[in-house]
């Protein structure tokens, strides 16, 4: 059983969905973005890490702030799986999903990516430009390395490429809030709901909601909808201190419950 299949059960069983904080790995240097990630997975049921590029798809302006940072401190890929290996140690049963981008990818080497992907005990990769109608370039070598395939969906995905999306993806569906980038919103739009239940007719896989995601109000709308989790991004690069961030963290879990 896999880690993300052995984690919604678990929440569902419970009546929770699971919480999902974002951090972009390198931010603001190594050291301190590891201590952080060790916070938030305290209170996360996954974590999902992010490693930063020169020239992302759809991060908004907090996200694209953090990311020119953690490469100003020297962030790389080999640093990425590094990190991710340090979390794994301490974390060994919470799923651990990678957010990155193609061009990364490619400058790796695709092979070498998952091999490296898998070693360090990653469970997901989202690649947000590769549309699932391009797959083969990156298919077989994470099935190989039994690695799950993450896509973006939102409100204005046609049916058709939601219906590739279903039969392709694993872990999880990554629904986006609104179409729009990254960034913390003042409310969740009544068509995100409508997406999700219809999105829970169709797949039993688990539908998890982002982009704007920014407080326990919106933990709690997206639950009563029949969301399987929230993932909150760019809210939590606002905190100055820890103990902030702590707090927060914990209110978002206890809307999960």
């Amino acid at each position: 059983m896999s880690r993300y299949t052995e984690t919604f059960s678990r929440l569902k069983a419970n009546n929770e969905i699971a919480f999902v904080p974002f951090w972009m790995m390198g931010y603001p240097d190594q050291e301190t973005s590891l201590k952080r990630l060790e916070l938030l997975a305290q209170q996360a049921d996954v974590l999902e890490i992010g490693c930063p590029f020169s020239d992302p798809l759809a991060d908004g302006p907090t996200l694209q702030r953090v990311a020119n940072q953690a490469m100003a401190s020297g962030a790389t890929m080999c640093k990425t799986f590094e990190g991710v290996a340090e979390i794994r140690k301490k974390f060994c049963t919470m799923p651990i999903g990678l957010l990155t981008y193609c061009n990364l990818i490619l400058s790796f080497g695709v092979q070498n990516f998952f091999k490296r992907a898998k070693e360090v005990g990653i469970d997901s990769v989202l690649i947000p430009e590769i549309p699932v109608d391009e797959l083969a370039l990156v298919q077989n070598f994470a099935k190989e390395c039994e690695i799950d395939l993450v896509f973006l969906v939102s409100t204005n995905t046609p049916e058709a490429r939601i219906k590739k999306v279903f039969k392709s993806a694993g872990g999880f569906i990554y629904a986006i809030s609104t179409p729009s980038v990254t960034g913390a919103k003042s409310e969740i739009a009544p068509e995100t709901l409508t997406m999700i239940q219809d999105f829970k007719k169709e797949t039993d896989i688990p539908i998890c909601v982002g982009f704007g995601v920014s407080s326990p109000d919106h933990i709690r709308t997206l639950k009563a909808a029949g969301a399987d989790g929230a993932i909150v991004g760019s809210k939590l690069f606002e905190f100055a201190t820890e103990a902030e961030l702590a707090a927060f963290c914990r209110e978002c879990k206890d809307a999960t419950r």
